[in-house]
């Protein structure tokens, strides 16, 4: 088939192993090692260098630290002072990172991104789903910003779980969904930035056909 298929910022190698099983040749990249038990396919550098490369397909997952809504109130200088005005400077370069993975050399290219930075300095996304859209029981809003490619149709709609309930505050009563129940404890970013099974399936087999 020969078709070359960069997951970049994937070390769980979930998108890639599937994009294999359809005989692809598919490679994750990341700075971390791999946990999805095929080194052979998991290119360990700064993905950058890669982005400049010819690619059949690009999918990339750049970090949404500094650039999701969820630590906004960290950017208040008045409040954090030189913290604050670091934490702007992190999130100039991420948005610097995320607009090299848009503009790479690819004619077919997905950016996925948490609402935030992103929308209001780039543009808004070309989609947001969850993967309650896709057969997994959960809630976790996911951006596609989208080159080349159409939007995922929905494959299995179902009922997002529900955790706990808040207890205080302006969300008292209102139910805590997974994204923000693995908002804290050990391993929260890998597990947090791991592509569900459900997104992954419907990604490889819609858009696998254009390739």
């Amino acid at each position: 088939m020969n078709k070359r298929i960069l997951i970049a910022c994937e070390e769980s190698q979930v998108i890639t192993k599937k994009f294999r099983a359809k005989g692809f040749e598919a490679f994750s990249c990341d700075i971390l090692d791999c946990s999805g038990g095929h080194p052979e396919w998991h290119l360990k550098q700064d993905v950058t260098p890669l982005l400049k490369e010819k690619w059949d397909l690009i999918i990339a997952h750049p970090p949404c630290t500094y650039l999701s809504n969820a630590g906004i109130a960290w950017f208040n200088e008045d409040k954090y002072g030189d913290k604050a005005r670091e934490r702007k400077r992190k999130r100039l370069e991420a948005f610097d990172f995320f607009m090299k993975c848009i503009n790479a050399n690819s004619d077919k290219i997905c950016v996925e991104n948490p609402v935030g930075y992103v929308n209001s300095h780039y543009r808004k996304p070309d989609q947001i789903i969850h993967p309650y859209h896709f057969g997994d029981p959960e809630s976790k809003r996911t951006c596609f910003w989208l080159k080349g490619l159409p939007k995922l149709i929905h494959t299995d709609v179902v009922e997002p779980k529900v955790y706990a309930y808040y207890k205080r505050g302006k969300k008292k009563g209102k139910p805590i969904y997974w994204c923000d129940y693995k908002m804290f404890g050990e391993d929260r970013a890998k597990i947090r930035s791991k592509t569900f099974e459900g997104i992954a399936s419907a990604i490889v087999d819609q858009w696998s056909i254009l390739l």
